[in-house]
């Protein structure tokens, strides 16, 4: 028994792919998994003490408050104001989430009716679109192609649904595709969200995972008075805190109660001893991310080396933590990566995982230790000369 709107909604690809690669293991196969953005280097220690100490205080043993701990708002104010230069009120523009792609889904339910419409980038992290559907929404489909550097084209979207919509998605550093986006292309979109009356849904997950002297912005350094912005962000990549879910949306106050209001009637809080470690984690110093980000770098460098031996098509990114690669010639998304793993047991995500017009490109995820990358390449350039 189920209701339509669960009925209507696509399967999630990723919780597919886990049960694909579980029943291998337990077959006795080996699996290299390349396809999901999990980082493999443990979280920080002195954030895990953090952790460990709150556990016992009696405080964090009852509810937190419904708009996440006053210390952990104006870490987030403090760390804001440090990498972006933008200001924040702590009491209305900052909201503390159970992780990124909750705040992500909900959203949807605070801005969109039955009947509305949202532009969503295609291909995307699927919750955006996802997100969309369940609250009843439509989903108009904003096209990331090669030729355009996987960059949205506002001149392209029709009018009338621009007129409709709500609400636009996007995510620079780009996930699945790593595209990164300039101020030129943050005012378009400020500047296309006023002229339409809508509000922008900045996905920012991989703010501080970059390379050489590359920096992300905000979309807050250009809509500094929060007219039509809002903008999520996350301690999983940038701490290696995935599995503890905690993240956090900034941006325009009424928004931002919107979600709050949502949000009262859904969850209750946060954790409070997660709270006072994502605090440590925000006021720290940021050496932890940086050697991490070294650390991809290199395996960035020994996939792209040998995508580059296999003369398959991928840019090597200035951020995120993948690589958006064609697929050789004669096969499609899905074919590629069910071969790759079937004969490989290498696991690689099939770019149609994020929407059609991830067609015919697959995402590698540079989550995994060396050695495994190292050896999931070898077993990849096998495949690649044998089939």
């Amino acid at each position: 028994m189920k209701a339509d709107r669960i009925k209507n909604l696509p399967k999630y690809h990723f919780a597919e792919f886990n049960e694909i690669l579980k029943r291998k293991r337990e077959r006795g196969e080996e699996v290299i998994n390349l396809g999901i953005g999990d980082p493999d280097i443990p979280t920080p220690d002195y954030i895990i003490q953090c952790l460990q100490k709150e556990a016992q205080n009696p405080i964090n043993h009852k509810y937190p408050p419904y708009k996440g701990i006053k210390e952990l708002r104006e870490s987030i104010s403090n760390w804001f104001k440090n990498r972006f230069e933008v200001t924040l009120d702590y009491e209305k523009e900052i909201l503390p989430l159970i992780g990124t792609k909750e705040g992500l889904a909900h959203i949807s339910w605070a801005l969109i009716d039955p009947g509305d419409m949202a532009l969503v980038a295609n291909p995307c992290y699927p919750v955006h679109r996802t997100g969309v559907m369940l609250a009843g929404g439509s989903v108009y489909d904003l096209p990331l192609l090669g030729k355009n550097d996987f960059l949205i084209d506002f001149d392209e979207i029709q009018p009338e649904a621009a007129k409709k919509a709500k609400m636009m998605f996007i995510c620079y550093p780009n996930n699945p595709t790593s595209a990164t986006a300039n101020e030129d292309f943050f005012k378009k979109a400020i500047e296309f969200a006023k002229h339409y009356d809508l509000i922008i849904c900045h996905d920012n997950a991989y703010s501080e995972i970059s390379y050489g002297d590359y920096r992300p912005i905000s979309i807050l350094e250009i809509d500094r008075k929060k007219e039509v912005s809002i903008e999520f962000h996350s301690l999983s990549k940038t701490f290696s805190m995935a599995g503890w879910r905690i993240g956090f949306v900034v941006g325009n106050s009424d928004v931002i109660d919107s979600l709050y209001t949502l949000k009262t009637n859904i969850d209750s809080g946060i954790p409070g001893a997660i709270q006072k470690a994502a605090v440590v984690a925000l006021d720290g110093i940021d050496e932890f991310t940086k050697n991490a980000c070294k650390i991809y770098e290199k395996r960035i460098g020994m996939v792209i080396n040998t995508l580059k031996e296999c003369k398959i098509e991928a840019k090597k990114p200035k951020a995120t933590l993948y690589i958006w690669a064609k697929v050789p010639e004669g096969y499609s998304s899905d074919s590629f990566t069910m071969k790759l793993l079937d004969k490989t047991g290498v696991f690689v995500t099939p770019g149609t995982a994020f929407g059609k017009y991830g067609e015919g490109y697959i995402r590698i995820s540079i989550t995994q230790p060396d050695n495994l990358i190292k050896k999931a390449m070898i077993k990849f350039k096998e495949f690649i000369k044998k089939y």
